[in-house]
Protein backbone atom coordinates (compact mmCIF):
# COMPACT_ATOMS: atom_id res chain seq x y z
CA UNK A 1 0.00 0.00 0.00
CA UNK A 2 1.41 3.76 -1.00
CA UNK A 3 0.55 5.40 2.58
CA UNK A 4 0.49 9.11 3.21
CA UNK A 5 -0.15 10.59 6.79
CA UNK A 6 -0.45 14.03 7.30
CA UNK A 7 -2.46 16.86 9.29
CA UNK A 8 -3.98 20.25 8.97
CA UNK A 9 -2.62 22.76 10.86
CA UNK A 10 -3.84 26.63 10.88
CA UNK A 11 -4.45 29.85 12.59
CA UNK A 12 -8.27 29.78 13.98
CA UNK A 13 -11.04 30.15 11.52
CA UNK A 14 -8.67 29.59 8.72
CA UNK A 15 -10.75 27.17 7.20
CA UNK A 16 -9.37 23.98 8.53
CA UNK A 17 -12.59 21.94 8.59
CA UNK A 18 -14.05 22.85 5.79
CA UNK A 19 -11.18 21.30 3.76
CA UNK A 20 -11.27 18.68 5.17
CA UNK A 21 -15.07 18.12 4.59
CA UNK A 22 -14.10 18.86 0.58
CA UNK A 23 -11.14 15.95 0.76
CA UNK A 24 -13.43 13.80 2.28
CA UNK A 25 -16.19 14.79 -0.70
CA UNK A 26 -13.28 14.48 -2.96
CA UNK A 27 -11.92 11.24 -2.25
CA UNK A 28 -15.71 9.68 -1.77
CA UNK A 29 -14.58 8.48 2.06
CA UNK A 30 -18.57 9.87 2.68
CA UNK A 31 -21.31 10.16 0.44
CA UNK A 32 -23.18 13.12 -0.25
CA UNK A 33 -26.39 12.18 1.70
CA UNK A 34 -24.34 12.03 5.00
CA UNK A 35 -22.20 15.10 4.36
CA UNK A 36 -23.15 18.66 6.52
CA UNK A 37 -20.51 21.12 7.53
CA UNK A 38 -17.34 20.72 9.47
CA UNK A 39 -18.37 16.72 9.52
CA UNK A 40 -15.46 15.92 10.87
CA UNK A 41 -16.11 18.20 14.47
CA UNK A 42 -18.87 15.73 16.02
CA UNK A 43 -19.13 17.01 19.74
CA UNK A 44 -22.38 19.66 19.68
CA UNK A 45 -20.03 22.44 21.72
CA UNK A 46 -18.00 22.33 18.31
CA UNK A 47 -20.67 22.97 15.73
CA UNK A 48 -22.02 25.31 18.54
CA UNK A 49 -18.83 27.66 18.85
CA UNK A 50 -17.62 27.12 15.14
CA UNK A 51 -14.12 25.94 17.04
CA UNK A 52 -12.65 22.21 16.39
CA UNK A 53 -11.41 21.21 20.02
CA UNK A 54 -9.97 17.77 19.86
CA UNK A 55 -8.14 16.52 16.52
CA UNK A 56 -9.63 14.18 14.83
CA UNK A 57 -8.24 11.40 12.66
CA UNK A 58 -9.89 9.65 9.14
CA UNK A 59 -8.72 7.46 6.65
CA UNK A 60 -9.15 8.03 2.84
CA UNK A 61 -8.56 5.85 -0.36
CA UNK A 62 -8.00 8.24 -3.56
CA UNK A 63 -6.38 7.52 -6.93
CA UNK A 64 -4.38 9.85 -8.23
CA UNK A 65 -4.79 10.44 -12.69
CA UNK A 66 -2.47 7.56 -14.37
CA UNK A 67 -2.18 5.81 -10.67
CA UNK A 68 -2.90 1.94 -11.27
CA UNK A 69 -3.98 1.42 -7.26
CA UNK A 70 -5.22 3.71 -4.56
CA UNK A 71 -2.97 5.87 -2.14
CA UNK A 72 -4.30 5.36 1.31
CA UNK A 73 -4.38 9.23 2.65
CA UNK A 74 -4.76 9.28 6.82
CA UNK A 75 -5.62 12.68 7.68
CA UNK A 76 -6.07 14.81 11.07
CA UNK A 77 -7.36 18.00 11.50
CA UNK A 78 -6.23 19.84 14.37
CA UNK A 79 -7.56 22.80 16.58
CA UNK A 80 -6.43 26.49 15.62
CA UNK A 81 -6.64 28.04 18.99
CA UNK A 82 -3.62 28.80 21.22
CA UNK A 83 -5.18 26.74 24.25
CA UNK A 84 -5.56 23.42 22.01
CA UNK A 85 -1.23 23.57 20.84
CA UNK A 86 -1.10 20.13 22.84
CA UNK A 87 -3.41 18.88 20.08
CA UNK A 88 -1.21 19.57 17.30
CA UNK A 89 1.90 18.44 19.14
CA UNK A 90 0.43 15.04 19.01
CA UNK A 91 -1.30 15.20 15.82
CA UNK A 92 2.83 16.32 14.11
CA UNK A 93 3.81 13.63 15.84
CA UNK A 94 1.59 10.52 14.11
CA UNK A 95 2.36 12.30 10.97
CA UNK A 96 5.14 12.67 8.12
CA UNK A 97 3.89 16.16 6.23
CA UNK A 98 1.60 18.94 6.93
CA UNK A 99 -1.02 21.15 5.42
CA UNK A 100 -0.58 24.73 6.43
CA UNK A 101 -3.25 26.69 5.78
CA UNK A 102 -3.27 30.52 5.30
CA UNK A 103 -6.36 32.63 5.02
CA UNK A 104 -6.25 35.10 1.69
CA UNK A 105 -7.60 37.80 3.76
CA UNK A 106 -6.22 37.54 6.34
CA UNK A 107 -2.17 36.44 5.80
CA UNK A 108 -0.37 34.87 8.14
CA UNK A 109 -1.28 35.30 11.99
CA UNK A 110 0.57 34.60 15.38
CA UNK A 111 -0.87 30.90 15.37
CA UNK A 112 -0.05 30.25 11.94
CA UNK A 113 3.85 31.47 12.88
CA UNK A 114 3.38 28.68 15.87
CA UNK A 115 2.32 26.02 13.76
CA UNK A 116 5.02 26.29 11.15
CA UNK A 117 7.43 26.14 13.68
CA UNK A 118 5.89 23.12 15.63
CA UNK A 119 5.76 21.28 12.48
CA UNK A 120 9.46 22.35 11.44
CA UNK A 121 10.61 21.00 14.66
CA UNK A 122 9.23 17.72 14.12
CA UNK A 123 10.80 17.10 11.00
CA UNK A 124 7.72 17.59 8.95
CA UNK A 125 7.51 18.55 5.17
CA UNK A 126 4.95 21.78 4.80
CA UNK A 127 3.06 21.85 2.25
CA UNK A 128 1.68 26.02 2.23
CA UNK A 129 -1.87 26.40 0.75
CA UNK A 130 -3.80 29.35 0.41
CA UNK A 131 -7.53 29.58 1.45
CA UNK A 132 -10.52 31.73 0.34
CA UNK A 133 -9.13 32.95 -2.41
CA UNK A 134 -12.69 33.65 -4.17
CA UNK A 135 -13.48 36.46 -1.54
CA UNK A 136 -13.44 39.78 -2.63
CA UNK A 137 -10.72 41.11 0.11
CA UNK A 138 -8.33 38.30 -0.80
CA UNK A 139 -5.10 39.08 -1.41
CA UNK A 140 -3.03 35.71 -2.59
CA UNK A 141 0.24 37.49 -3.34
CA UNK A 142 1.04 39.66 -0.14
CA UNK A 143 0.03 35.92 1.50
CA UNK A 144 2.87 34.28 -0.74
CA UNK A 145 5.30 37.17 0.02
CA UNK A 146 4.45 36.61 4.03
CA UNK A 147 4.93 32.55 4.20
CA UNK A 148 8.13 33.12 2.15
CA UNK A 149 9.56 35.80 4.18
CA UNK A 150 8.18 35.49 7.66
CA UNK A 151 7.64 31.62 7.65
CA UNK A 152 10.58 30.79 5.52
CA UNK A 153 9.01 28.21 3.27
CA UNK A 154 10.39 28.31 -0.35
CA UNK A 155 7.73 25.99 -1.77
CA UNK A 156 5.12 27.81 -3.87
CA UNK A 157 1.93 27.80 -2.17
CA UNK A 158 -1.28 26.32 -3.61
CA UNK A 159 -4.25 28.60 -4.22
CA UNK A 160 -7.43 26.89 -2.84
CA UNK A 161 -11.11 27.59 -1.74
CA UNK A 162 -12.45 25.16 0.37
CA UNK A 163 -16.16 26.46 0.52
CA UNK A 164 -16.07 26.08 -3.44
CA UNK A 165 -13.89 23.37 -3.41
CA UNK A 166 -11.68 24.96 -5.90
CA UNK A 167 -8.13 23.74 -5.78
CA UNK A 168 -8.71 20.73 -3.83
CA UNK A 169 -7.26 17.63 -6.83
CA UNK A 170 -4.14 20.24 -6.58
CA UNK A 171 -4.04 19.71 -2.92
CA UNK A 172 -4.18 16.27 -3.28
CA UNK A 173 -1.76 15.48 -5.54
CA UNK A 174 0.73 18.13 -3.99
CA UNK A 175 0.33 15.21 -0.97
CA UNK A 176 0.90 12.22 -2.66
CA UNK A 177 4.00 13.89 -4.27
CA UNK A 178 5.64 16.00 -1.63
CA UNK A 179 4.98 14.15 1.39
CA UNK A 180 7.18 10.73 1.61
CA UNK A 181 5.75 7.64 3.07
CA UNK A 182 6.48 6.28 5.96
CA UNK A 183 8.55 3.31 6.59
CA UNK A 184 7.02 0.35 6.50
CA UNK A 185 9.37 -2.29 8.38
CA UNK A 186 6.44 -4.99 9.22
CA UNK A 187 9.11 -7.72 10.69
CA UNK A 188 10.24 -5.54 13.53
CA UNK A 189 8.97 -5.88 16.97
CA UNK A 190 5.21 -3.85 17.25
CA UNK A 191 5.98 -0.51 18.41
CA UNK A 192 2.84 1.67 18.00
CA UNK A 193 1.95 5.65 19.42
CA UNK A 194 -0.78 5.95 20.90
CA UNK A 195 -2.19 9.60 19.94
CA UNK A 196 -5.58 9.58 21.02
CA UNK A 197 -8.18 7.42 23.36
CA UNK A 198 -11.71 7.37 24.40
CA UNK A 199 -14.20 5.81 27.05
CA UNK A 200 -16.68 3.85 25.11
CA UNK A 201 -19.62 2.96 27.52
CA UNK A 202 -20.89 -0.61 26.06
CA UNK A 203 -16.22 -1.50 24.83
CA UNK A 204 -14.48 0.38 27.54
CA UNK A 205 -11.12 2.11 26.26
CA UNK A 206 -10.45 2.69 22.38
CA UNK A 207 -7.16 3.44 21.58
CA UNK A 208 -6.20 5.36 18.15
CA UNK A 209 -2.82 5.11 17.20
CA UNK A 210 -0.05 5.46 14.12
CA UNK A 211 1.92 2.20 13.95
CA UNK A 212 5.75 2.97 13.55
CA UNK A 213 7.03 -0.97 13.51
CA UNK A 214 5.67 -3.81 13.17
CA UNK A 215 1.77 -5.01 12.96
CA UNK A 216 -0.75 -5.76 15.63
CA UNK A 217 -3.65 -8.70 15.02
CA UNK A 218 -7.13 -9.05 16.75
CA UNK A 219 -6.68 -10.98 19.90
CA UNK A 220 -3.15 -10.06 20.44
CA UNK A 221 -1.31 -9.56 24.03
CA UNK A 222 -0.40 -5.75 24.28
CA UNK A 223 1.60 -4.03 26.86
CA UNK A 224 2.15 -0.13 27.48
CA UNK A 225 5.78 0.68 27.83
CA UNK A 226 5.57 3.62 30.12
CA UNK A 227 3.18 1.86 32.96
CA UNK A 228 3.78 -1.76 31.86
CA UNK A 229 -0.57 -2.24 31.78
CA UNK A 230 -0.90 -6.06 29.86
CA UNK A 231 -4.22 -5.49 27.72
CA UNK A 232 -5.66 -7.73 25.01
CA UNK A 233 -6.59 -6.07 21.74
CA UNK A 234 -10.06 -6.95 21.32
CA UNK A 235 -10.82 -5.38 18.13
CA UNK A 236 -8.48 -3.34 15.47
CA UNK A 237 -9.31 -1.54 12.40
CA UNK A 238 -9.27 1.80 10.75
CA UNK A 239 -11.13 5.30 10.95
CA UNK A 240 -13.09 5.60 7.92
CA UNK A 241 -15.74 8.61 10.00
CA UNK A 242 -16.38 5.56 11.77
CA UNK A 243 -14.62 2.28 12.95
CA UNK A 244 -13.94 -0.42 9.94
CA UNK A 245 -12.75 -4.06 11.64
CA UNK A 246 -9.61 -5.02 9.89
CA UNK A 247 -7.95 -8.39 9.85
CA UNK A 248 -4.65 -6.18 11.44
CA UNK A 249 -3.19 -2.84 11.56
CA UNK A 250 0.70 -2.89 9.64
CA UNK A 251 3.42 -0.45 9.54
CA UNK A 252 2.89 3.09 8.60
CA UNK A 253 -0.99 3.02 9.30
CA UNK A 254 -3.31 4.79 11.53
CA UNK A 255 -6.32 3.02 13.05
CA UNK A 256 -7.68 2.51 16.21
CA UNK A 257 -7.38 -0.32 19.10
CA UNK A 258 -10.35 -1.78 21.37
CA UNK A 259 -8.82 -2.72 24.28
CA UNK A 260 -11.58 -3.78 26.82
CA UNK A 261 -10.38 -1.85 29.52
CA UNK A 262 -12.98 -0.20 32.37
CA UNK A 263 -9.59 1.07 34.11
CA UNK A 264 -8.70 4.35 32.95
CA UNK A 265 -5.66 5.55 35.03
CA UNK A 266 -3.33 3.22 32.89
CA UNK A 267 -3.67 4.78 29.65
CA UNK A 268 -1.66 7.65 28.63
CA UNK A 269 -1.35 9.89 25.56
CA UNK A 270 1.92 9.66 23.79
CA UNK A 271 2.70 5.59 25.56
CA UNK A 272 3.63 3.59 23.15
CA UNK A 273 1.62 -0.29 22.62
CA UNK A 274 4.06 -2.98 22.28
CA UNK A 275 3.64 -6.81 21.72
CA UNK A 276 3.93 -9.52 24.90
CA UNK A 277 5.38 -12.18 23.13
CA UNK A 278 8.13 -10.11 21.38
CA UNK A 279 8.13 -6.38 22.77
CA UNK A 280 10.10 -3.33 21.34
CA UNK A 281 13.26 -2.65 23.05
CA UNK A 282 12.38 1.25 23.42
CA UNK A 283 8.89 3.11 23.44
CA UNK A 284 9.32 5.76 21.17
CA UNK A 285 9.83 9.06 22.83
CA UNK A 286 5.89 10.78 22.75
CA UNK A 287 5.54 14.05 22.49
CA UNK A 288 6.40 16.61 25.28
CA UNK A 289 3.70 16.37 27.75
CA UNK A 290 2.18 20.07 28.80
CA UNK A 291 2.11 21.45 32.26
CA UNK A 292 -1.06 22.99 33.17
CA UNK A 293 -0.70 27.24 33.75
CA UNK A 294 -4.35 28.21 34.51
CA UNK A 295 -5.46 26.53 38.05
CA UNK A 296 -9.23 26.49 39.18
CA UNK A 297 -11.13 24.67 41.72
CA UNK A 298 -14.00 22.67 40.28
CA UNK A 299 -16.50 22.26 42.81
CA UNK A 300 -20.19 20.35 42.18
CA UNK A 301 -23.30 22.57 43.37
CA UNK A 302 -24.69 19.51 45.10
CA UNK A 303 -22.49 17.93 47.34
CA UNK A 304 -24.08 14.22 46.53
CA UNK A 305 -22.23 14.66 42.87
CA UNK A 306 -18.90 14.73 44.18
CA UNK A 307 -18.33 11.11 43.07
CA UNK A 308 -19.83 10.85 39.75
CA UNK A 309 -17.60 14.43 39.37
CA UNK A 310 -14.68 12.03 39.83
CA UNK A 311 -15.74 9.70 37.40
CA UNK A 312 -16.53 12.55 34.94
CA UNK A 313 -13.33 14.03 35.39
CA UNK A 314 -11.45 10.27 34.96
CA UNK A 315 -13.10 9.68 31.53
CA UNK A 316 -12.37 13.37 30.11
CA UNK A 317 -8.86 12.88 31.38
CA UNK A 318 -8.81 9.92 29.00
CA UNK A 319 -9.44 11.72 26.01
CA UNK A 320 -7.75 15.16 27.29
CA UNK A 321 -4.67 14.63 28.67
CA UNK A 322 -3.72 18.13 28.90
CA UNK A 323 -5.64 19.34 32.26
CA UNK A 324 -4.65 17.24 35.43
CA UNK A 325 -6.86 17.54 38.50
CA UNK A 326 -6.81 16.61 42.36
CA UNK A 327 -8.98 16.47 45.16
CA UNK A 328 -9.22 19.09 47.69
CA UNK A 329 -11.69 20.79 50.16
CA UNK A 330 -12.98 24.03 50.27
CA UNK A 331 -14.54 25.83 53.69
CA UNK A 332 -17.51 27.69 51.52
CA UNK A 333 -17.85 24.67 48.99
CA UNK A 334 -17.10 21.55 50.41
CA UNK A 335 -15.44 18.87 48.50
CA UNK A 336 -14.23 19.35 44.98
CA UNK A 337 -11.21 18.91 43.03
CA UNK A 338 -8.01 21.66 42.03
CA UNK A 339 -8.03 21.30 38.02
CA UNK A 340 -5.18 22.45 36.27
CA UNK A 341 -5.60 23.72 32.42
CA UNK A 342 -3.95 25.11 29.58
CA UNK A 343 -5.81 28.65 29.45
CA UNK A 344 -9.35 30.18 29.66
CA UNK A 345 -10.82 28.45 27.24
CA UNK A 346 -9.79 25.19 27.73
CA UNK A 347 -10.85 25.75 31.21
CA UNK A 348 -14.36 26.62 29.74
CA UNK A 349 -14.69 23.49 27.23
CA UNK A 350 -14.03 21.05 30.31
CA UNK A 351 -16.26 22.71 32.46
CA UNK A 352 -18.94 23.06 29.67
CA UNK A 353 -18.28 19.39 28.73
CA UNK A 354 -18.53 18.19 32.50
CA UNK A 355 -22.35 20.08 32.32
CA UNK A 356 -23.96 18.76 29.52
CA UNK A 357 -21.86 15.05 29.00
CA UNK A 358 -22.59 13.99 32.47
CA UNK A 359 -25.18 17.00 33.49
CA UNK A 360 -23.42 17.85 36.66
CA UNK A 361 -23.93 21.54 37.46
CA UNK A 362 -20.30 23.10 38.65
CA UNK A 363 -18.87 26.04 40.04
CA UNK A 364 -15.46 26.63 38.58
CA UNK A 365 -13.61 29.03 41.54
CA UNK A 366 -11.28 32.14 40.09
CA UNK A 367 -8.43 30.86 37.03
CA UNK A 368 -5.25 31.90 39.05
CA UNK A 369 -1.82 30.50 38.12
CA UNK A 370 1.15 28.40 39.85
CA UNK A 371 3.59 30.87 41.66
CA UNK A 372 6.71 29.82 43.11
CA UNK A 373 7.56 31.31 46.38
CA UNK A 374 11.18 31.30 47.97
CA UNK A 375 11.38 30.67 51.56
CA UNK A 376 13.87 32.53 53.95
CA UNK A 377 15.93 29.60 54.51
CA UNK A 378 16.06 29.09 50.61
CA UNK A 379 13.67 26.47 49.72
CA UNK A 380 11.61 26.68 46.62
CA UNK A 381 7.65 25.67 47.20
CA UNK A 382 5.49 25.77 43.86
CA UNK A 383 1.79 27.10 44.88
CA UNK A 384 -1.33 26.74 42.54
CA UNK A 385 -3.82 28.16 45.62
CA UNK A 386 -4.23 31.47 46.88
CA UNK A 387 -5.77 29.68 50.06
CA UNK A 388 -2.36 28.03 50.31
CA UNK A 389 -0.18 30.49 50.99
CA UNK A 390 2.10 30.95 53.28
CA UNK A 391 2.30 33.55 56.07
CA UNK A 392 4.23 37.35 54.36
CA UNK A 393 6.67 36.28 57.30
CA UNK A 394 7.39 33.14 55.74
CA UNK A 395 8.09 34.53 52.25
CA UNK A 396 11.65 36.08 50.97
CA UNK A 397 10.25 36.26 47.64
CA UNK A 398 7.62 35.84 45.09
CA UNK A 399 8.13 34.25 41.98
CA UNK A 400 5.21 34.54 38.95
CA UNK A 401 5.54 32.90 35.38
CA UNK A 402 6.03 35.10 32.37
CA UNK A 403 5.02 34.29 28.84
CA UNK A 404 7.01 35.72 25.57
CA UNK A 405 4.25 37.30 23.66
CA UNK A 406 3.61 37.41 19.63
CA UNK A 407 0.49 39.86 18.81
CA UNK A 408 -0.41 40.14 15.20
CA UNK A 409 -2.33 43.59 14.61
CA UNK A 410 -3.24 45.67 11.45
CA UNK A 411 -0.56 48.76 11.94
CA UNK A 412 -3.99 51.01 12.43
CA UNK A 413 -4.46 49.10 16.27
CA UNK A 414 -0.49 49.39 17.25
CA UNK A 415 -1.24 52.58 19.71
CA UNK A 416 -3.99 51.35 21.73
CA UNK A 417 -2.70 47.55 21.86
CA UNK A 418 0.96 48.98 23.42
CA UNK A 419 -1.22 50.95 25.99
CA UNK A 420 -3.16 47.59 26.67
CA UNK A 421 0.23 45.34 27.20
CA UNK A 422 2.30 48.81 28.91
CA UNK A 423 -1.00 48.44 31.48
CA UNK A 424 -0.59 44.67 31.75
CA UNK A 425 2.99 44.75 32.95
CA UNK A 426 4.41 43.70 29.55
CA UNK A 427 7.64 44.10 28.84
CA UNK A 428 8.19 45.54 25.17
CA UNK A 429 10.76 43.19 23.17
CA UNK A 430 10.18 44.60 19.20
CA UNK A 431 7.89 45.46 16.72
CA UNK A 432 8.68 44.03 12.96
CA UNK A 433 6.74 45.11 9.98
CA UNK A 434 5.61 42.09 8.03
CA UNK A 435 4.27 43.52 5.55
CA UNK A 436 2.88 47.01 4.76
CA UNK A 437 -0.33 47.25 6.91
CA UNK A 438 0.50 44.05 9.45
CA UNK A 439 2.82 44.35 12.46
CA UNK A 440 3.44 41.65 15.01
CA UNK A 441 5.00 42.88 18.65
CA UNK A 442 6.36 40.82 20.53
CA UNK A 443 6.15 41.99 24.21
CA UNK A 444 7.00 39.68 28.02
CA UNK A 445 4.03 39.25 29.52
CA UNK A 446 2.95 37.96 33.43
CA UNK A 447 0.90 34.98 32.99
CA UNK A 448 -1.76 35.90 35.75
CA UNK A 449 -2.49 39.05 33.39
CA UNK A 450 -3.54 37.54 30.41
CA UNK A 451 -5.69 34.70 32.14
CA UNK A 452 -8.87 36.86 33.19
CA UNK A 453 -9.84 38.72 29.81
CA UNK A 454 -6.65 40.07 27.84
CA UNK A 455 -8.07 38.03 24.80
CA UNK A 456 -11.23 40.12 24.85
CA UNK A 457 -9.53 43.03 25.38
CA UNK A 458 -6.81 42.44 22.68
CA UNK A 459 -10.04 41.86 20.17
CA UNK A 460 -12.11 44.81 20.60
CA UNK A 461 -9.50 46.97 20.87
CA UNK A 462 -8.54 45.77 17.37
CA UNK A 463 -11.63 45.80 15.83
CA UNK A 464 -11.54 41.43 15.93
CA UNK A 465 -8.42 41.61 13.97
CA UNK A 466 -5.21 41.18 15.97
CA UNK A 467 -4.30 37.71 16.77
CA UNK A 468 -2.42 36.40 19.98
CA UNK A 469 0.11 33.34 20.61
CA UNK A 470 2.21 33.17 23.33
CA UNK A 471 4.97 30.67 25.04
CA UNK A 472 6.12 30.15 28.09
CA UNK A 473 9.11 32.00 29.63
CA UNK A 474 10.10 30.87 33.07
CA UNK A 475 9.53 32.72 36.08
CA UNK A 476 10.17 36.13 37.33
CA UNK A 477 10.73 38.09 40.54
CA UNK A 478 7.53 40.07 41.17
CA UNK A 479 5.64 42.58 44.23
CA UNK A 480 2.78 40.24 44.60
CA UNK A 481 0.50 40.24 47.88
CA UNK A 482 -2.57 37.82 48.67
CA UNK A 483 -5.85 39.50 49.19
CA UNK A 484 -8.14 38.11 51.44
CA UNK A 485 -12.02 38.25 51.45
CA UNK A 486 -13.91 38.42 54.73
CA UNK A 487 -17.65 38.13 55.05
CA UNK A 488 -18.63 39.19 58.73
CA UNK A 489 -15.31 38.36 60.11
CA UNK A 490 -15.11 35.15 58.37
CA UNK A 491 -12.59 33.92 55.23
CA UNK A 492 -13.96 32.89 52.64
CA UNK A 493 -11.34 31.05 50.78
CA UNK A 494 -13.25 30.48 47.49
CA UNK A 495 -12.83 34.54 47.06
CA UNK A 496 -8.73 34.71 48.24
CA UNK A 497 -6.59 35.03 45.17
CA UNK A 498 -2.74 36.94 44.41
CA UNK A 499 -2.55 40.44 43.31
CA UNK A 500 0.30 42.89 42.19
CA UNK A 501 0.32 45.60 45.29
CA UNK A 502 -0.19 48.53 42.81
CA UNK A 503 -3.80 46.97 41.89
CA UNK A 504 -4.57 45.48 45.08
CA UNK A 505 -6.97 49.01 46.26
CA UNK A 506 -8.78 49.01 43.02
CA UNK A 507 -9.62 45.05 43.11
CA UNK A 508 -10.51 44.84 46.38
CA UNK A 509 -12.67 48.27 46.00
CA UNK A 510 -14.25 46.25 43.16
CA UNK A 511 -15.11 42.89 45.18
CA UNK A 512 -16.96 44.22 48.02
CA UNK A 513 -18.70 46.89 46.22
CA UNK A 514 -19.62 43.89 43.92
CA UNK A 515 -20.42 41.36 47.21
CA UNK A 516 -22.52 44.27 48.69
CA UNK A 517 -25.27 44.16 45.22
CA UNK A 518 -24.99 40.07 45.99
CA UNK A 519 -25.40 38.92 49.24
CA UNK A 520 -28.86 39.30 50.59
CA UNK A 521 -29.55 41.38 53.57
CA UNK A 522 -29.87 39.48 57.10
CA UNK A 523 -31.52 40.63 60.06
CA UNK A 524 -28.50 42.38 61.07
CA UNK A 525 -25.53 44.07 59.77
CA UNK A 526 -22.75 42.00 57.84
CA UNK A 527 -19.15 43.80 57.18
CA UNK A 528 -17.17 42.90 54.08
CA UNK A 529 -14.18 43.21 53.89
CA UNK A 530 -10.42 43.26 51.72
CA UNK A 531 -7.69 42.24 53.36
CA UNK A 532 -3.85 41.98 53.07
CA UNK A 533 -1.88 40.07 55.81
CA UNK A 534 -3.71 41.90 58.57
CA UNK A 535 -4.60 45.32 57.13
CA UNK A 536 -7.71 46.13 55.68
CA UNK A 537 -7.95 48.13 52.61
CA UNK A 538 -11.57 48.29 51.60
CA UNK A 539 -15.12 47.50 53.15
CA UNK A 540 -18.86 48.01 52.62
CA UNK A 541 -21.73 47.23 54.41
CA UNK A 542 -24.84 45.29 54.25
CA UNK A 543 -27.06 47.22 56.38
CA UNK A 544 -29.65 44.91 58.67
CA UNK A 545 -33.41 44.44 57.61
CA UNK A 546 -35.25 46.67 60.13
CA UNK A 547 -38.48 45.42 61.69
CA UNK A 548 -40.54 48.38 62.29
CA UNK A 549 -40.77 47.96 66.06
CA UNK A 550 -42.34 51.35 67.28
CA UNK A 551 -45.48 50.83 64.36
CA UNK A 552 -47.96 49.61 67.32
CA UNK A 553 -46.73 52.90 69.75
CA UNK A 554 -49.12 55.54 68.47
CA UNK A 555 -49.10 58.39 71.18
CA UNK A 556 -48.32 57.50 74.73
CA UNK A 557 -44.90 58.33 76.70
CA UNK A 558 -41.36 58.36 74.44
CA UNK A 559 -40.31 55.79 77.26
CA UNK A 560 -42.20 53.00 76.02
CA UNK A 561 -40.62 53.79 71.99
CA UNK A 562 -37.09 54.01 74.05
CA UNK A 563 -37.60 51.16 75.73
CA UNK A 564 -38.42 48.64 72.36
CA UNK A 565 -35.78 50.57 70.45
CA UNK A 566 -33.33 49.25 73.38
CA UNK A 567 -34.63 45.80 73.22
CA UNK A 568 -34.27 45.53 69.55
CA UNK A 569 -31.00 47.04 69.58
CA UNK A 570 -29.90 44.56 72.24
CA UNK A 571 -31.55 41.47 70.05
CA UNK A 572 -29.49 42.59 67.24
CA UNK A 573 -26.53 42.63 68.81
CA UNK A 574 -26.83 38.81 69.92
CA UNK A 575 -27.99 38.38 66.39
CA UNK A 576 -24.81 39.79 64.75
CA UNK A 577 -22.78 37.53 67.57
CA UNK A 578 -23.93 34.24 66.35
CA UNK A 579 -25.59 34.66 62.74
CA UNK A 580 -23.98 33.30 60.11
CA UNK A 581 -24.02 34.45 56.70
CA UNK A 582 -25.25 32.04 53.22
CA UNK A 583 -23.36 33.40 50.38
CA UNK A 584 -25.54 32.42 47.52
CA UNK A 585 -24.14 30.41 44.66
CA UNK A 586 -24.81 33.12 42.30
CA UNK A 587 -22.55 35.57 44.20
CA UNK A 588 -19.99 32.99 43.82
CA UNK A 589 -20.64 32.91 40.02
CA UNK A 590 -21.04 36.66 39.38
CA UNK A 591 -17.79 37.48 41.38
CA UNK A 592 -15.43 34.78 39.25
CA UNK A 593 -16.39 35.88 36.24
CA UNK A 594 -14.99 39.13 37.28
Amino acid sequence: MDIRNFCIIAHIDHGKSTLADRLLETTATISKREMREQVMDGMELERERGITIKAKAVRMLYTSPGAQAPYVLNLIDTPGHVDFTYEVSRALAACEGALLLVDATQGVEAQTLANATLAREAGLEIIPVINKVDLPAADPESCRAQIRDVLGIERPALLASAKLGKGIPEILQAVIDVIPAPDMNVSAPLKALVFDSLFDTFRGVVVYVRLLEGEVKTGEGLRFMQTGREVVAEEVGVLQMKYVKTDKLSAGEVGYIILGLKELKDVRMGDTLTATARPAATPHHGYKELKPFVFAGVYPVNPSDYDNLKKALEKLHLTDSAFSYQAETSTALGFGFRAGFLGLLHLDIVKTRIEREFEIPLIATAPNVEYEILSPQGERVRVDNPAKFPDPGKVNEILEPYVTATIVTPADYVGPIMQLCQDRRGIFHDMKYLSMTRVALHYDLPLAEIVSDFYNELKSLSKGYASFDYEHAGYSAADLVKMEILVHGEVVDAFSFIVHRDKAYAKGRTLCESLKELIPRQMFEIPLQARIGSRIIARETIPALRKDVLAKCYGGDITRKRKLLEKQKEGKKKMKQIGQVEIPQEAFMAILKK
